[in-house]
């Protein structure tokens, strides 16, 4: 066989391999979760139930990790702020961390009081109920992420949770106000997000790009932005990712965020003003001005993530290692350490080998990120969740964050056809001139700052231009429609979004009876 064939092989093998490296190492960790819950249960008459759950719980958190944390660092990769490699190992060291350091000592096992525990007959049928809406999700979940759609992890657990419960104890077993409520975040969350993320990168444009002198727009905006990101990040931090180490009211954690917020302002006014000389009168020069800010945001949402996202991988698995141990009903249990570390390793495993798929998905398959735009995105996160959880509006991470990207490239779009409109205007109103004329007002318009355009705008207008029609403006909304917003990834997304929990419930309830008719005598 000479070299050429050899190459050939070499290179169509090579996905395949890969592929069978990550299948291989996931099996492995769940072959070892295996293991390990066996060692540990001793002679207990359900040891197999909880060597499969434990097995269940280990597949849900690769999953997690897989689909979920590509929110906190997609943006931060699509921008390049960060590499894919230096992403995914931040958002490990941090996931984990969060998991493991305020994770918590005892999870709520019935997620969002989607049912009523009081219906459920026994422990043994909780344990079913259990079991089947952790691999409901998971499956979702899975599934999900292999046609590269981001959801909620959260509404997938809720949803088999939902579905399990109403197959045990039947449709009145469910809180349907409650349910109402996760309905309705379907729209909050990613429009919250999105106006959110839309509102910063549009004050952003016209207090600096906009600007005739960026640098000195700079020196004045940007401290106060990044401020603005601390305190958010910080408040967001205490309520959100030490609430399970410290319970902190949110006045004291606002107030002690605005005080980290003024901290940062100062120390990123002097570090501005003190690098102004070397900055470029550039927009991709102030770009470079938010890759630190956007970094410790991927590195702040993943610990945040890892404090409250654990307990959806792990939750159901404490519930059932608390129900086989007191044989009763658990709507609080116990986390033991080895549970916590399934969760923890689970979702940086997930991450490191499926994640990729989805970072990219987030990052720029939905439109072209750069450091400002991922900045806004980041903030809508932070605030979006600090607002909703004021109002006890029960909003979707993953909804805000990927709400927050089509924010952003739906206001690009509406920008780019506005300034096409404009310089089509200017063109009309200089109909027969010399093209010279033309490019220098143009030239002079393009320079110009956002008053002065607004001044030499109505100057036109004052004089009887005619303006571009609704039809000409439908045509350019077509053509940047399909240049910076795709619209086949909101579809699939939204629909992605809308049948996650009765999907999963669907799930949940199959393999329930599933379950049921396996176990009973």
């Amino acid at each position: 066989m000479d070299l050429e064939n050899i190459q050939s092989i070499e290179k169509a093998t090579r996905f395949g391999r890969g592929e069978l490296f990550r299948i291989g190492t996931a099996l492995l960790f769940i072959v070892i979760i295996m293991l390990y819950s066996r060692s540990i249960a001793g002679h207990s008459p359900n040891l197999v139930l909880l060597v499969v759950a434990a097995m269940i719980g280990g597949y849900m958190a690769l999953n997690i990790g897989a689909n979920d944390v590509a929110n906190n660092v997609g943006p931060a990769v699509g921008s390049r702020a960060l590499t894919m490699t230096g992403a995914i190992m931040i958002a490990a060291i941090f996931e984990a961390g969060g998991a493991l350091i305020a994770g918590g000592d005892v999870v709520s096992t019935i997620k969002k009081g989607i049912i009523d525990p009081a219906m459920i007959q026994d422990a043994d049928t909780f344990i079913w109920i259990m079991m089947a809406a952790l691999l409901a999700g998971a499956l979702w979940l899975n599934a999900a992420t292999a046609i590269g759609a981001p959801v909620s992890t959260t509404h997938s657990i809720v949803g088999g949770v939902l579905g399990a419960g109403i197959a045990a104890g039947g449709i009145g077993i469910a809180n349907w106000d409650q349910f109402a409520k996760i309905v309705a975040s379907w729209v909050i969350s990613p429009v919250m997000g999105g106006f959110i993320a839309a509102a910063f990168l549009y004050a952003i444009k016209r207090g600096i790009t906009y600007q005739k002198d960026m640098v000195e727009a700079a020196k004045r905006h940007v401290p106060t932005l990044v401020g603005l990101m601390a305190w958010a990040f910080a408040t967001y931090l205490v309520m959100k990712g030490l609430s399970k180490m410290v319970k902190i009211g949110f006045p004291v954690a606002f107030i002690g965020g605005f005080f980290f917020g003024v901290v940062i302002w100062y120390l990123v006014r002097w570090l501005v003003r003190s690098t102004a000389g070397n900055i470029e009168n550039t927009k991709s020069s102030i770009d470079e001005l938010f890759t630190i800010p956007l970094i410790f945001a991927a590195a702040l949402l993943s610990f945040a993530h890892g404090a409250n996202d654990v307990a959806n991988a792990v939750g159901p698995l404490a519930a059932i290692n608390e129900s086989i141990l007191h044989g009763a009903v658990a709507t609080k249990a116990a986390v033991p350490l080895w549970v916590l570390m399934v969760g923890a390793i689970g979702i940086v495993l997930g991450l490191a080998l499926y994640g990729p798929k989805l970072v990219r998905t987030v990052g720029s398959e939905i439109t072209e990120l750069d450091r400002m735009r991922a900045y806004c995105i980041a903030m809508a996160a932070s605030i979006t969740v600090i607002i909703a959880s004021q109002l006890g509006l029960p909003v979707s991470s993953t909804h805000i964050a990927v709400g927050g990207v089509f924010g952003v490239g739906f206001l690009r779009e509406h920008l780019k056809v506005t300034y096409r409109a404009i310089i089509d205007e200017i063109e009309l109103h200089h109909v027969g001139a010399d093209r010279q004329v033309v490019e220098e007002y143009l030239e002079r318009f393009n320079n110009a700052s956002f008053h002065e355009k607004g001044d030499m705008l109505r100057i036109l207008k004052s004089k009887g231009i005619v303006l571009i029609s609704k039809e000409e403006r439908k045509s350019l909304r077509r053509v940047y429609r399909q240049e910076l917003v795709k619209r086949s990834a909101l579809l699939k997304i939204a629909a992605a979004w809308i049948i996650t929990v009765p999907a999963s419930g669907l799930l949940a309830a199959i393999l329930y009876y599933t379950i049921r008719g396996m176990l009973l005598p």
